[in-house]
């Protein structure tokens, strides 16, 4: 029988006790939403999720990174971070 949390489709983490903590701060209804509904929770979320306050910076810095001025048009970042995401076998 499958640990309810512990997703479906992903292997589990390689810190397990991270990905079966309850998640906290801005994360924790997106993932009870995401296993609710029997979908994969991205592992990042739970380390976001993990220590919400050490992790605020990283969340911010990516979406500055992904979303803010740049000379490459928001897609083609979409794009790239999809195609890594690809190559290292990790859902996007």
């Amino acid at each position: 029988m499958q640990d309810p949390n512990q997703d479906p489709v992903q292997e589990p983490m390689f810190l397990g006790d991270v990905e079966r903590r309850a998640p906290g701060g801005h994360y924790a209804a997106v993932i009870e939403c995401l296993r609710s509904g029997g979908l994969p929770v991205p592992q990042i979320m739970h380390l976001f999720a993990y220590k919400p306050e050490r992790t605020r910076h990283l969340a911010e810095f990516t979406q500055d990174v992904m979303r803010g001025p740049s000379p490459l048009p928001v897609g083609l970042r979409e794009l790239i971070a999809a195609w890594t995401s690809a190559l290292n076998r990790c859902p996007f």
